[in-house]
């Protein structure tokens, strides 16, 4: 399956069979994110929150990048 990352118009090329694919193709709502602008954006976010300037307002279990 081909896709596009919504942040940087990379166009990859996943296979059928993992789960987000299943995802995007039986709910067009869900998107796609490369692992590039994954990565980038929670390394950003860690920084922000080390800073003491950013508070994360979640309710239930953090994520396991966030501890």
């Amino acid at each position: 399956m081909r896709v596009k990352c919504i942040i940087c118009d990379k166009i990859e090329t996943i296979e059928d069979s993992l789960p987000a694919a299943k995802k995007l193709r039986n709910r067009p709502i869900h998107t796609y994110m490369c692992d590039e602008c994954r990565i980038r954006i929670a390394d950003k976010t860690l920084k922000r929150i080390s800073t003491g300037q950013f508070f994360v307002y979640r309710s239930g279990k953090q994520k396991d990048w966030l501890q």
